[in-house]
């Protein structure tokens, strides 16, 4: 059967609808690029960029909230979008051998930009999971080169899931994880909002799709993480931001997720809406900007944590079998992926 996203398997519980691709480029101005690099037996490895917008991010800044549930990972970045609340430059994941590669290539697209000449400091952001099952990971790759393939192929519109970018060689409950996205429409009053997602997942726990148990038979694996990018269009502080992201982790649970000493969970939330983007002009000094309050803000909260439950499972229901190199146990590795046709049975089941 061809690999199929989650909605095409069959209908799930849902109170919000998807934006028009169910993809976090729904949110206008968001973009995502990827490198997947599948190269004879060992190299199963790649990168993902997220882009806000696509100007001088440095120079035009948008406000961000970080929310971590359990640290064990590298995000880098991390303390200054916590101090600040807000991100300069492209968003790139990848494995956790490249950040420091992956660092390289943001301050080197950044620094390239007309009216960067004289930047000399600047925080990239990058977030990572570890694909050693499946990928030599103490190989240099992806190269800064191949990084810097992933932010230019960065576009608007449908994207790539599944095995592909960041996503190549990660596994997530003993099955073959990687990158997915989801979507929602939301109303507040007279307005209507987009918000959007996208995760790199390699974690473990008890499957659970659409609040059903999934029967993996592959032993149960506990420890990996997640990374979970989401944008919203909606005007939001920082500090509302960091709420958004934290959501995220509602969804996570949704699924299953073991949440282990092991794990690292990440959440990064952006606002791409331009009346709250920090430009210039208005960073000279006092500025008002617009925020959705505190009141309304709760269907927001509900609609993240829908989208990211389904954009792990699309992940996963979109990923292809792959065999790689373990590079632990240095040996060959096969990971299967999710039954859609178990899937298919699943949602179709009436309680």
């Amino acid at each position: 059967m061809q690999r199929q996203r989650l909605r095409e398997l069959g209908a799930i519980g849902s109170h919000y609808a998807p934006g028009p691709l169910n993809v976090i480029t729904d949110v206008a101005g968001v973009k995502v690029g990827h490198i997947t690099l599948i190269e004879g037996e060992r190299t199963r490895t790649g990168a993902t960029a997220i882009l806000p917008h696509g100007g001088n991010l440095f120079q035009d800044k948008v406000p961000a909230g970080l929310a971590v549930l359990n640290g064990y990972g590298k995000f880098a970045g991390s303390t200054q979008i916590m101090e600040l609340g807000e991100i300069e430059t492209p968003i790139l994941l990848t494995n956790t051998l490249a950040v420091g590669r992956a660092i390289e290539a943001i301050n080197r697209h950044i620094m390239a930009f007309p009216g960067n000449e004289r930047v000399v400091s600047l925080n990239a952001v990058v977030g990572e999971t570890n694909d050693s099952r499946l990928n030599d990971i103490r190989a240099p790759r992806p190269s800064v080169e191949e990084m810097l393939a992933a932010i230019d192929a960065a576009r608007s519109g449908p994207m790539a899931e599944g095995a592909v970018g960041a996503g190549t060689g990660t596994v997530a409950f003993g099955l073959k994880g990687g990158i997915g996205t989801s979507s929602r429409r939301v109303t507040i009053g007279k307005h209507d909002f987009m918000l959007g997602i996208l995760v790199q997942s390699n974690y473990g726990g008890h499957l659970r799709i659409d609040g059903r148990p999934y029967a993996v038979d592959s032993a149960h694996d506990r420890n990996g993480s997640i990374v979970m990018i989401a944008a919203t269009d909606t005007p939001l502080s920082d500090r509302n931001l960091t709420r958004l992201a934290e959501r995220c982790f509602g969804g996570l649970a949704r699924t299953g997720a073991a949440l282990s000493n092991g794990s690292g969970d990440y959440a990064l939330a952006f606002s791409t809406a331009e009346a709250v983007r920090r430009t210039p002009e208005r960073r000279k000094g006092l500025h008002a900007y617009p925020d959705l309050s505190n009141d309304a803000i709760s269907p927001l909260f509900e609609a993240m944590i829908e989208a990211a439950e389904e954009a792990i499972l699309n992940s996963l229901t979109m990923a292809t079998p792959m065999t790689g190199f373990n590079a632990a146990k240095g040996k060959p590795s096969t990971i299967d992926v999710l039954s859609l046709e178990a899937v298919r049975k699943m949602l179709s089941k009436t309680d």
